[in-house]
């Protein structure tokens, strides 16, 4: 919250001071690598097959839908919160020369005019940190694995944003708080889950002592008679 409401304000003349189509000054190869290669690894093309690659052969091992209604509930917090608030800031690209909140807008500008929080920067923390989460949570690997693999969500991110910036598709203030937003909304996708357990298992032992008491009182009553 505080980002944004510096984004809306003293943060507009660092973002527009601080763009520039850095890619450019690159060679074509170079450019396309960024583009083509480098771009792409934290959009949807990319990261949701991962993602449901992960919950479906975990869910499969496990005999348990909470991977999948993990992974499903990440994607529905990305467009939710993240394409949600992309719409209601309707901050304009840097294509459209304009930092303003609700200067552009879907219906005005397309996909120009919704840049405010960057939507690859926070793929790039919610879904590839869902995937990450449900190893960890679901499977027996060690936490060095956990670890590396927490490394790797880190480097996507910083990918996601020094490719966007360089592209000059994104302002600063964009990627960051798409990195703040993807962050809390696995934060909240976490503890949900982690709730969500804990009832089953508070159930399964209240469900379990219903049935040892009763059957203890019988066993109790035999060998009194």
């Amino acid at each position: 919250m505080l980002l944004t409401v510096l984004a809306a304000g003293p943060l507009q003349h660092l973002d527009i001071h601080g763009h520039e189509y850095w890619a450019r000054m690159l060679p074509p190869e170079a450019h396309h690598v960024l583009q083509h290669v480098l771009d792409p690894i934290a959009g949807q093309a990319v990261c949701l097959p991962v993602l449901i690659t992960v919950a479906v052969v975990i869910a499969v091992r496990r005999r348990s839908w909470r991977p999948i209604i993990c992974a499903v509930a990440a994607e529905v917090a990305f467009y939710l919160g993240v394409g949600g608030t992309k719409v209601l800031l309707a901050r304009p690209a840097p294509t459209e020369r304009d930092a303003e909140f609700f200067a552009g807008g879907l219906l005005k500008d397309g996909w120009h005019g919704i840049s405010y929080p960057s939507g690859h920067a926070a793929e790039a923390v919610l879904i590839y940190g869902t995937a990450v989460y449900l190893i960890a949570r679901y499977t027996a690997v060690s936490r060095s694995t956990v670890r590396v693999l927490g490394v790797g969500v880190g480097v996507i991110a910083l990918n996601a944003v020094a490719v966007s910036y360089t592209l000059g598709w994104h302002w600063a203030s964009d990627l960051f708080a798409g990195l703040l937003t993807g962050g809390l909304l696995l934060r909240l996708l976490v503890w949900w889950d982690t709730e969500a357990i804990a009832r089953e298992r508070a159930e399964q032992d209240l469900a379990e002592e219903r049935t040892i008491v009763p059957a203890s009182y019988e066993r109790t009553e035999k060998l009194a008679a």
